[in-house]
C-alpha cells in the first residue's frame, strides 16, 4: 500500500514515465539492478517502481547519514564501500542467496550530469553470483534540487522524470580471465553496458530544430550560448530570434529550392544561417571555400545547387573574389548584406514573437528525423569530392554517442576554430555544444597559430577541437599559460603525432584525446575519453556501432574496417550522377560503410590505425604503409610536415618518395632511425625531397592530390 501511495505522489509531482516496463517482469532467481546515479531521489524512484522487494546496496557514507537511516526504516539497505574487496564479497554472498539487489555502479551521485567512473566491484558481483543484470536509466532527476548539479544546470522543483528499463542480460567473461584480470574485465564490461544504456535510451528521434528548442527549455532562454570575434554574445533567445528572422527572409530567395549552398566562415552569421534554414525546413549544403573555383562548382553540380548564400565582406577578407566570380557564373549568389537590407521592423517583431513559441516555430519544419539535415562534401584528399547526405537522426545519434562517453556540461566554454564545412567542426564544434548548453566561441580560421591560443586564454576555454597540424601550430606559438583553463582537447581528421601529444602534456599539462571518423559517419567512429584513454590509439568504437574486419591480401598486420550504425550517412551524391542518392553499401551488404582504413582492435576494444588501404605501396611484392613512413619521418624531424608518396618503379613495382618541409632532410637520418627502432629498410623512402610549403586542405589534412603532383613533377 505504501508503494502505491508513493508512486501516486511521484507520478503527480514528476510525471514519472516508465519506458520498457515489460522488462520489469523479467526477474530471474538472482537479479542485479544497475542504474545511473543522478540524485537523492534515485533510490526512492526505484523502490517505488520495482514490482518486487529488493535490497539496496548504498555507499557506507550515505548509510550513516540521516537520509540513509531513514531509508533503512522503509526498505532493505546493504551498506558497502565500492573500493573495499570485503564489502564486495559480502554483497556477492548476499546475491548468491537469491533475490534482487539494486546498486549504483558509479558509487556516488553525478556532479557532471553524465556517467561517472564505474567501479569494477558491481561487475564482479554479477559475474561471481551468476546474476542477470537489469539496467535502468534515470533521466530528469538531475534537474531537481536533490541532485548535485546546482550551478551547473538550471534546476526545477518538479521536472519530468523518465525511467528507461533495458532488457536483462548476463556479463559473459571468458574462463581465461583470472584474479585481478577478471575483476578488471568485469568492470570494463559493466562500464560498456552502462555507456550503451546511456546512448540507447537517449532521445535521437528529433530534428535538429527540435533539439535546439529543447536545449533552450532545459538551460533557459537567457543562457549565453554563442559568440564570435565581433564579441557580441548571444543567448538562446537571441540566437533563435536571429535565425528565425534570417531564415524567413532567405525563403524569399529560394524559389522552391529545398537545398541551398552555404559559403561562409565560422562566425555567428553562418550559425544563424544554418539554424535559419533548419527552422524553415531547408537543407544547407556546406561548401568548402578553400577548394577553389572548380572544387566549389563541382560540389554545386553534384548536389544540383542553384543558389549559394555568401557574404561580400567574407569574400573580400578571404581573398577568393576570382573563385566566387567564377562560381557566380554557374549559380545565383545570395549575399547576406543584401538580405539584411530587406529586413524591416515588422520582420524583426514577427521573428521575435515567433521565436518564443515553439509550436509556431515547429509548424514550418518537417518532423521526420530520417530526412536530410545537411549535405557535406568529402575533402578530396584522395580523389574527386563526393556529396555526403546526413540525416537529423545521423547527426543526433553521433552527438548522443559522444555524450555517453564525455561529460560536456553547461559550464563549459568551447573554442571552435575549425571550418563549419568540415564534419568535425560542424557536428562536434557547433551542433553538439549549441544543443547541449555548452557556450561556444567561433573563430574563423584555425591557421592563426598565434591568435587562437590568445583567444583560448581570453575566453577561459575549457574545450578545444583541432587536428594534429593545427594543434602542433598552436603549441609552437602559445605561452605555457594560454591553455590553463582547458579540460579537454579533442583531435581528429588526421593522425596525432606522439611529439604533439607530449608537447601538450609537458608544456600545457593537457591531455589530447585522439578520435577517428569520417564525413560519412557524421563523423565520429571511435574516440578516446577521460574514462577510457589509451595514447597511440584512436579510442574505442562509439556505442551502437557494429564493425567487421576484412583481410587484405599482402598485409601482415591490420585488416580493413567496415562499420554500420545509426550515424552512418544516408548516402553519397556523385558528380557523374548529380542529385541521385546512393545509399551506403560494401562487400558486407547494404548499410555497411567501408572506411578504407587498415586497423587493429585490441581485447579492450581500442582501435589503432595502421594506414589507409589506398595509402600502401607495394614494393617487390611487399606492402609498405605510407602512414608508417610519415610517422618515422616525424620522429626524426618532429617540427616539420611530411607526406609519403608512392610512384611507379620499373624494377620493384613502386617506390616511396618523402616530401618534407625540412630543408636539411636526408635519407641517412631516416635509415639510422629505422635501424634504432628495428624497422625494415624497405619501409624507408627511396628519396627525400624538400618542398617549401606542404599543400594543406582547409580541414587541416595534407592534400595528397597536390602532393602526388609535386612528387610526379
Amino acid at each position: 500500500m505504501f508503494k502505491v501511495i508513493l508512486r501516486w505522489i511521484l507520478k503527480t509531482l514528476y510525471r514519472v514515465e516508465v519506458k520498457g516496463a515489460e522488462h520489469l517482469t523479467q526477474f530471474s532467481e538472482r537479479t542485479l539492478v544497475v542504474a545511473n546515479h543522478t540524485s537523492f531521489l534515485d533510490a526512492v524512484l526505484l523502490y517505488a517502481y520495482l514490482p518486487i522487494s529488493a535490497t539496496f546496496a548504498i555507499n557506507t557514507y550515505i548509510a550513516r547519514r540521516w537520509i540513509g537511516r531513514l531509508a533503512n526504516v522503509i526498505g532493505n539497505l546493504f551498506p558497502i564501500d565500492p573500493s573495499n574487496p570485503l564489502s564486495i564479497r559480502a554483497l556477492i554472498r548476499r546475491l548468491q542467496k537469491g533475490g534482487t539487489v539494486v546498486i549504483f555502479p558509479e558509487g556516488r551521485i553525478t556532479v557532471t550530469g553524465s556517467l561517472m567512473k564505474v567501479y569494477p566491484g558491481p561487475g564482479l558481483v554479477a559475474d561471481r553470483s551468476h546474476a542477470a543484470v537489469l539496467p535502468i536509466r534515470i533521466d530528469g532527476a538531475q534537474y531537481t534540487p536533490f541532485s548535485r548539479l546546482r550551478g551547473r544546470v538550471r534546476l526545477s522543483w518538479f521536472p519530468k522524470i523518465t525511467l528507461n528499463v533495458q532488457a536483462p542480460r548476463c556479463l559473459y567473461i571468458a574462463d581465461e580471465y583470472r584474479g585481478r584480470r577478471r575483476r578488471e574485465q568485469a568492470g570494463r564490461l559493466l562500464s560498456e553496458l552502462m555507456t550503451e544504456m546511456m546512448y540507447s535510451t537517449a532521445n535521437t528521434n528529433q530534428t535538429l530544430a527540435e533539439r535546439l528548442l529543447d536545449a533552450r527549455r532545459i538551460h533557459g532562454g537567457s543562457h549565453i550560448i554563442a559568440e564570435d570575434i565581433n564579441r557580441t554574445p548571444l543567448s538562446y533567445n537571441s540566437l533563435i530570434t536571429r535565425s528565425v528572422v534570417l531564415g524567413r527572409q532567405l525563403l524569399k530567395y529560394c524559389d522552391g529550392d529545398d537545398t541551398l549552398g552555404v559559403l561562409l566562415p565560422g562566425t555567428l552569421a553562418t550559425v544563424a544561417t544554418f539554424w535559419g534554414l533548419q527552422l524553415h525546413n531547408k537543407i544547407p549544403a556546406m561548401l568548402n571555400y578553400t577548394a577553389g573555383a572548380q572544387g566549389m562548382i563541382a560540389a554545386c553540380e553534384t548536389a544540383r545547387l542553384r543558389r549559394v548564400i555568401t557574404s561580400r565582406r567574407f569574400v573580400q577578407q578571404a581573398k577568393i573574389e576570382k573563385a566566387v566570380e567564377a562560381l557566380g557564373k554557374k549559380v545565383e549568389l545570395i549575399y547576406l548584406e543584401d538580405v539584411a537590407e530587406t529586413i524591416g521592423l515588422f520582420d524583426k517583431l514577427l521573428g521575435l514573437a515567433k521565436s518564443r513559441i515553439d509550436s509556431w516555430l515547429l509548424r514550418d519544419t518537417n518532423r521526420d528525423t530520417s530526412q536530410r539535415a545537411v549535405i557535406l562534401f568529402t575533402s578530396g584528399s584522395e580523389g574527386t569530392p563526393k556529396g555526403v547526405v546526413l540525416s537529423h537522426h545521423n547527426l543526433l545519434a553521433n552527438i548522443q554517442q559522444l555524450m555517453s562517453r564525455i561529460d560536456f556540461n553547461a559550464q563549459d566554454i568551447a573554442l571552435n576554430a575549425l571550418p563549419l564545412f568540415h564534419s568535425f567542426g560542424l557536428t562536434a564544434g557547433m551542433i553538439l555544444p549549441l544543443t547541449s548548453g555548452v557556450r561556444v566561441f567561433f573563430y574563423p580560421s584555425p591557421l592563426h597559430y598565434r591568435v587562437v591560443p590568445e583567444v583560448a586564454y581570453e575566453i577561459n576555454a575549457t574545450l578545444l577541437f583541432g587536428t594534429n597540424t593545427f594543434l602542433s601550430g598552436y603549441a609552437r606559438f602559445a605561452n605555457a599559460y594560454d591553455f590553463y583553463s582547458l579540460r579537454y582537447v579533442f583531435a581528429g581528421a588526421e593522425k596525432l603525432q606522439d611529439e604533439v601529444r607530449r608537447t601538450w602534456q609537458d608544456k600545457f599539462g593537457v591531455r589530447i584525446f585522439e578520435g577517428y571518423g569520417a564525413t560519412e559517419t557524421s563523423p565520429v567512429i571511435a574516440g578516446n575519453a577521460p574514462l577510457a584513454n589509451r595514447p597511440g590509439t584512436v579510442g574505442q568504437l562509439m556505442p551502437g556501432m557494429e564493425y567487421r574486419l576484412v583481410n587484405v591480401p599482402g598485409l601482415e598486420e591490420g585488416q580493413r574496417l567496415h562499420v554500420k550504425g545509426p550515424n552512418v550517412m544516408q548516402g553519397y551524391l556523385f558528380h557523374d550522377n548529380p542529385g541521385v542518392l546512393v545509399p551506403p553499401s560494401s562487400e558486407l551488404g547494404d548499410g555497411w560503410y567501408d572506411t578504407g582504413d587498415i586497423v587493429t582492435i585490441d581485447a579492450d576494444g581500442f582501435v589503432r590505425i595502421c594506414g589507409r588501404a589506398k595509402r600502401f605501396a607495394k614494393i617487390a611484392g611487399e606492402m609498405v604503409s605510407l602512414t608508417s613512413v610519415e610517422v618515422l619521418a616525424s620522429k626524426v624531424w618532429p617540427d616539420a610536415l611530411h607526406a609519403a608518396i608512392a610512384i611507379p618503379d620499373a624494377k620493384k613495382g613502386e617506390q616511396v618518395i618523402l616530401l618534407t618541409t625540412i630543408d636539411s632532410a636526408d635519407r641517412a637520418a631516416l635509415l639510422a632511425q629505422a635501424k634504432n627502432e628495428g624497422y625494415a629498410e624497405i619501409g624507408v623512402p627511396r628519396k627525400v625531397m624538400h618542398i617549401d610549403k606542404m599543400p594543406i586542405l582547409g580541414t587541416g589534412k595534407i592534400d595528397y592530390v597536390s602532393a602526388n603532383k609535386l612528387a610526379a613533377a
